[in-house]
């Protein structure tokens, strides 16, 4: 009798709980209404730019909230605004009132208490997302969320090559340098100073230490060397079979898709694991490419919104936060004729019919699937890819 007690106060609880967050959530929705949002976010990438008109839309339409996007060139403009409100002693009714934000902008609002929250895990959409530890959802290059921002979409390191050459792609490190040897001249990577190519070298560097763990703290003086020891050795025998032996490499993802479309090479790399089948749709490649991941996973980063501590409209951020993280959201996102940004929700926690309208969009033979895509690494310490493109150049740039 005193365990069913038990069994039912633990009930009652919970269900008290669910009646207070929807109370709550209610209160939410009614204070959204009128409000009008800034949100500040990159306005580079046209699909992108169409994807956020059409979220106004639908929170107008649904909500009330009005949605106007902020278009920046940098984050660090938007975080900049922030930092002279709060200097100011401006600590309510703030020009920003939602910002899309990733590592160290996320840091630094963070350590200088420029964010509302927590706020993730109150977010109704939020029973989709996987908060556990060791989710990209819960770390942002290393920095713990703690639900101070929310996931709205994914990135992911992939791989992509002409399958009209190439039959079976490597799919490990090793088998790169092994591939690459057989087959001199047609592999590179860009330039070590472009993001895409210190994550190369990053991904290499996950694989190939003894204890990848190691990389989720900052680098020292007293450990760098020792713990890259194994990729050095690696990419001296991988350089010299490179494109143009590995004395010159493409200056972008843009210089090196090019060369992947006049078949100087046959696999290039990316972090969007769309963006194969956009270039093919576009008649930027041909169409026998095909994009995977590498067999023990890739680096991967969800794209993160916060809202500040000082934002006017904090009611209105969160019903947009939410509208993000809806799973019909998340499959119109991932339409390859929309924005081709593959789902932040955890697959397992969504049921057949929501399921189904994944399984249901359009295709392309260039397009992985989500099970394709594989397990997703977590991003190391920001002091890594500093120190390796910094080391990188010293070696092989003289």
């Amino acid at each position: 009798m005193f365990r069913l007690g038990l069994v039912l106060t633990a009930g009652f609880l919970t269900l008290t709980s669910s009646v207070l967050a929807s109370e709550k959530w209610n209160e939410t929705l009614a204070k959204a209404k009128g409000q009008t949002i800034y949100w500040n976010a990159w306005g580079g990438d046209q699909r992108t730019n169409a994807f956020i008109d059409w979220v106004g839309e639908q929170v107008e339409q649904r909500y009330g909230v009005r949605l106007n996007h902020v278009k920046l060139s940098d984050t660090a403009e938007a975080v900049t605004r922030v930092i002279a409100e709060k200097t100011a002693g401006k600590s309510s009714d703030g020009s920003v009132d939602l910002i899309w934000i990733n590592g160290p902008n996320f840091l630094s609002m963070k350590e200088k208490g420029l964010l509302a929250g927590p706020f993730a895990q109150d977010l109704p959409n939020a029973r989709y997302v996987d908060f556990s530890p060791s989710s990209p959802a819960s770390v942002d290059f290393t920095i713990p969320v703690e639900g101070y921002e929310s996931p709205w979409r994914l990135a992911k390191f992939v791989f992509n090559y002409n399958s009209a050459r190439l039959a079976s792609p490597p799919r490990t490190m090793q088998e790169f340098l092994i591939w690459s040897k057989n087959n001199p001249g047609r592999f590179t990577h860009p330039v070590v100073s472009n993001f895409l190519g210190a994550t190369f070298l990053k991904q290499a560097l996950m694989e190939l230490v003894s204890d990848p763990k190691i990389l989720q703290s900052a680098a020292t003086d007293n450990n760098f060397d020792q713990v890259t020891t194994p990729l050095w050795t690696w990419y001296d025998e991988l350089r010299p079979t490179l494109w143009r032996q590995g004395k010159t490499f493409p200056a972008s993802e843009q210089a090196q898709q090019q060369l992947l479309s006049d078949d100087e090479i046959d696999i290039s790399m990316s972090f969007d694991p769309a963006g194969a089948a956009a270039a093919i749709n576009d008649g930027a490649l041909p169409g026998t490419i095909r994009t995977y991941a590498l067999a023990n996973g890739t680096l991967g980063n969800f794209s993160f919104v916060a809202i500040p501590f000082n934002a006017k409209n904090k009611e209105g951020a969160m019903i947009i936060a939410n509208f993000l993280l809806e799973p019909e959201t998340q499959t119109h996102a991932q339409n390859i004729n929309v924005l081709g940004s593959f789902s932040v929700l955890d697959q397992s926690k969504l049921n057949d019919s929501q399921l189904a309208l994944l399984a249901a969009l359009p295709t392309s033979p260039a397009l992985p699937t989500n099970a394709e895509l594989g397990k997703t690494l977590l991003e190391p310490h920001p002091s890594w890819m500093i120190r390796l493109s910094k080391a990188w150049k010293e070696r092989y740039s003289q």
